[in-house]
């Protein structure tokens, strides 16, 4: 929240294809949808809606930062690894969304 994730913002994510969220926004949502799935492809036609918004530097960044955030994520799920202070049996480490 710090650098200026709202609650409000933070709530679009959960459906942001339908939000008011700006257009590159909306293609950098979709591109890390697409590499953190089971069957990452981008086709032509996603890589000129990215090359709309994006130079080819800012793809490679976003794409390595999504690949990471990713790649990091799977990695935790797969140890189960939980934040310190969470304890079997007790409330999830993390504030649930509600709609």
């Amino acid at each position: 929240m710090r650098r200026g994730a709202t609650e409000d913002l933070v709530a679009k994510l959960a459906d942001y294809e339908r939000s008011d969220l700006p257009e590159r926004t909306k293609a950098a949502l979709r591109l890390a949808d697409s590499l953190s799935s089971h069957h990452p492809r981008i086709d032509p036609a996603f890589y000129a809606e990215l090359r709309r918004h994006f130079s080819d530097d800012e793809l490679l960044d976003l794409g390595m930062t999504i690949a990471f955030a990713s790649g990091w994520q799977r990695f935790i799920e797969a140890f189960g690894i939980v934040p310190d202070r969470w304890t079997e049996g007790g409330p999830p480490p993390f504030r649930a969304l509600t709609n």
